[in-house]
């Protein structure tokens, strides 16, 4: 049975992909059922609505099933019209799409090269990231959010970098958001993360960072042998 809006969420909690899927559905008032995923073990459900990839998450909505984050983001946006989040202006709508590509091209591959590589490695991706927040930061042009004065696409699609680099930060014991270089990127950081819809779908602090630092010493063993 889907929610009262014919809508299940196929998704995994210490997903941040899953997390941002849910953000919009929670800013639009969608109702809708989660199912959660034990990776390892795909369930019928996922092997039935993602056949291809067996990947995380998937929006059903009555029936017909839409994978791959952003692309699910951008549907809910389209079909419940309801606190827009993508701008009706087409050239802010353009730049929306291309700061929310930014960080998922840019941002998450350099910072995950931090979290899985050692030594000048690490060091290289560790720079990248930096550079790339410091770039992210620059689309904010000095608002409040990347949607003005309030929560839009772009803050959906990449809040949760903010976290998890400092997150990444924490388990390797490399600082990659600086409150001296990037103060914008922070304080808006802070913003989001205070909106209480978005405080809500957090998964408890404690718990995601021992799951990451077991995700890392598993990385690093592996890398080992």
């Amino acid at each position: 049975m889907a929610g009262r809006d014919g809508v299940k969420l196929l998704g995994y909690w210490a997903s941040p992909f899953t997390l941002r899927v849910e953000w919009a559905l929670k800013l639009k008032g969608v109702e809708y059922e989660y199912f959660e995923e034990d990776l390892p073990n795909k369930s019928p459900l996922l092997l039935q609505y993602n056949p291809v990839h067996k990947k995380i998450p998937v929006l059903v909505h009555y029936g017909k099933p839409l994978a791959e984050s952003l692309v699910i983001i951008e549907y809910i946006d389209e079909t419940w019209r309801q606190y827009p989040l993508l701008p009706q202006d087409p050239l802010e709508k353009a730049k929306a799409r291309f700061w929310s590509k930014f960080a998922d091209d840019k941002c998450v591959p350099a910072i995950f090269g931090t979290f899985t590589n050692v030594g000048e490695e690490k060091k290289k991706a560790a720079n990248e990231a930096r550079e790339n927040l410091k770039t992210l930061e620059s689309g904010l042009e000095g608002k409040r959010f990347f949607g003005g004065e309030t929560i839009g696409f772009v803050d959906i699609a990449a809040a949760w970098l903010g976290c998890w680099a400092r997150m990444v930060g924490e388990i390797v014991d490399v600082k990659l958001v600086d409150e001296e270089t990037m103060p914008e990127l922070c304080a808006w950081l802070e913003n989001v993360l205070e909106a209480p819809i978005i405080k809500d779908c957090m998964p408890p602090r404690d718990r995601l960072l021992e799951h990451n630092k077991g995700f890392h010493k598993m990385l690093m063993a592996a890398a080992s042998t």
